[in-house]
């Protein structure tokens, strides 16, 4: 058993790390009858509220006059909303979907993102006990052809839609049979007809019947209807219990009870319709009585300027991202002192998941806190999935590179079953779902038959005499491919290790090579990275990136080092550079940014032609002799 870390002086000496307090690893690792292990937290679960309105309640009475959300205004300005504030808009909107007859079978669903409204409405859900279900906003923006929005409206069956502004969504809502369903906007820019404006949801009288509803929720109330990516057709909806989240919550209050000790400040772009920061995220600051900046920026060229307006205003306590979200703020972190100065204030945790995070990242964070500083800000990471509400392992220990998501958390089982030379992992606990909603052979074929959800991943120990030292992600199985060699690759592992070589030019790759002789990458370029490299003042179009000396120069000695370094299943003997994105509509990318290989693979035939040809064209940029 370790025990709680009190980060300071590193054994390794160097700069002192932030101090913070993590809760105590015990895990348990028994042998499975049929091969494999069996891991558990010794630490049980404590007890718990058991519905998400109870949570939110809590919080209210905790800290009714402190800011719960804040967004910014057309003019600058952050409009804030206390606890109190919420708790009186969040009941009038339950009292109204209670009046409205909505249930499971006619749940709510969101179109639009983050948004102060969008948080009433959720909670509202909750404390109704009526399920929500935000979708990504792509399906509605950025799709062509409203295909995967139309499916999901037929399987959920919606009694009402929210978009905070009719104008940008009217395309997507005339795509929708919209009999029967009632349209709620807190704008109706495009001035259509029958919508409801969000504020006749707010400003009613809650009765009686709100009281009951809360009474009558229990662990098993559905929550939320979260969709996964459809990287395998159309998106599945995944039942969310009240129970999966609240016990999500209370094992993080275990892991990491250095948050009792601060004022929990989040500034997050991470959208609402995946479980990080839906579920994560969101419930944390539910959890802690904390306070959400909603921050309108992304991880890209031109969205990124306002996350770090956000962060130069807003000092974080934990920042929680994806390895996009960090790739695209360390330019900045680096070159901008003064929001460097801001941004680790008060930073107590760096916080990453939903990817893989390339090792470079890692370092160039580290070199960055300690340059700002003078110590080390303690990083780490987590795994689970939309199906675990999301938390199901947690490295809530010192760790000292990339890699480690940590060992199960209090409340989860894990199985780890030999596959080929891979260890797959399957959960098991109080924060899985019950299944998928109206899929009940999807729900029978994601769990073996002793009840544990198969994820598909692969992990392996990262000291096979010490399960305290917690797992390593070793990739996706369904990625895994073999060479006319004989050869297996392992797509996941080398392609965080190219990205990390050819560090900032790429932004993500495919790996490929199945039934070919060598390896073979193709991948799509980091404009912000390019940029940096040719020295350039104004945006490129990435065509003329790719075709740029220096970047493909670049390419080739990361891949040429690459190579030196390793064997034959990972070596890369020949790149294209994509000059296009990858596509949301053919399920190439999720919301999130991961990249599905399997898809991509399927949609990009002509690409893979290019790369494996036995003359390749001058576009390929050849590391070796296929």
């Amino acid at each position: 058993m370790n025990p709680p870390f009190q980060a300071m002086v590193p054994a390794s000496g160097g700069p002192p790390l932030r101090a913070i307090d993590y809760g105590p690893v015990d895990v348990s690792c028994e042998p499975h009858p049929d091969g494999g292990y069996l891991l558990r937290s010794r630490i049980n679960l404590a007890p718990h509220e058991t519905s998400m309105a109870r949570v939110f309640r809590a919080a209210v009475e905790r800290r009714p006059d402190h800011f719960f959300l804040g967004e910014r205004e057309s003019n600058g300005a952050w409009r804030e909303l206390t606890y109190a504030d919420a708790r009186s808009q969040v009941d009038a909107v339950a009292q109204a979907l209670l009046d409205r007859g909505l249930s499971a079978e006619r749940p709510v669903i969101v179109l639009s993102g983050n948004s102060i409204e969008h948080g009433i409405l959720k909670l509202g859900c909750f404390t109704a006990g009526i399920p929500i279900a935000p979708i990504s906003v792509a399906y509605s923006l950025q799709s062509q052809d409203h295909a995967k929005l139309r499916y999901i409206a037929r399987l959920l069956t919606p009694g009402l839609i929210y978009v905070a502004d009719t104008a940008p969504f009217a395309k997507s809502l005339a795509a929708l049979d919209l009999t029967g369903i009632e349209v709620v906007a807190s704008r109706n820019g495009a001035n259509l007809d029958r919508v409801t404006a969000f504020d006749q949801l707010t400003c009613g009288q809650p009765g009686a019947a709100v009281e009951q509803a809360i009474a009558s929720t229990h662990p098993e109330t559905i929550a939320k209807f979260l969709f996964t990516s459809g990287s395998t057709g159309f998106p599945k909806a995944v039942i969310n219990t009240h129970g999966m989240m609240a016990a999500n919550q209370q094992a993080i209050v275990q892991i990491w009870p250095f948050l009792q000790n601060q004022d929990l400040v989040l500034v997050d772009w991470l959208p609402w319709n995946h479980t990080f920061a839906g579920n994560h995220n969101f419930n944390l600051i539910l959890r802690q009585a904390g306070t959400l900046y909603l921050d309108a920026g992304r991880p890209t060229p031109d969205l990124i300027k306002e996350t770090v307006r956000n962060l130069s205003e807003i000092s974080p306590s934990i920042y929680l991202s994806v390895p996009a979200g960090y790739a695209a703020l360390l330019p900045h972190l680096e070159q901008n002192a003064a929001f460097a100065r801001s941004f680790f204030r008060r930073l107590r945790l760096i916080f990453y998941a939903g990817a893989a995070l390339p090792q470079d990242l890692w370092e160039r964070l580290d070199a960055a806190a300690i340059r700002t500083t003078g110590e080390r800000i303690p990083m780490t990471s987590s795994w689970g999935a939309t199906e675990t509400a999301p938390l199901a392992t947690a490295a809530h220990f010192l760790i000292e590179r990339a890699g480690n998501i940590g060992v199960p958390v209090p409340g989860i089982e894990l199985k780890l079953v030999p596959c080929g030379d891979k260890l797959e992992i399957r959960v098991r606990g109080a924060h899985v779902t019950p299944g998928y909603w109206r899929q009940p052979d999807l729900t029978a074929a994601a769990f073996d038959s002793e009840g544990f959800y198969q994820v598909g991943d692969a992990v392996r120990f990262a000291d096979a005499d010490d399960p305290d030292k917690g797992l390593i992600f070793d990739g996706r199985l369904a990625e895994d491919f073999k060479l006319t060699t004989g050869t297996f690759v392992h797509p996941g592992p080398l392609r965080v290790g190219v990205l990390a070589e050819a560090s900032p030019v790429l932004q993500d790759a495919i790996v490929a090579g199945e039934g070919r002789d060598c390896v073979g990458l193709l991948a799509w370029l980091n404009a912000a990275g390019c940029q940096q490299l040719v020295g350039a003042a104004a945006p490129h179009p990435l065509a003329e990136l790719a075709a740029r000396p220096e970047v493909r120069e670049h390419v080739h000695r990361a891949l040429v080092r690459w190579n030196n370094a390793r064997g034959s299943s990972t070596r890369i003997a020949r790149a294209i550079l994509l000059t296009d994105a990858p596509s949301i509509d053919a399920n190439e990318i999720t919301d999130k940014g991961y990249i599905n290989q399997r898809v991509a693979l399927e949609r990009r035939k002509a690409d893979l032609e290019r790369l494996f040809a036995s003359r390749p064209d001058p576009n390929v940029i050849v590391v070796a002799s296929g």
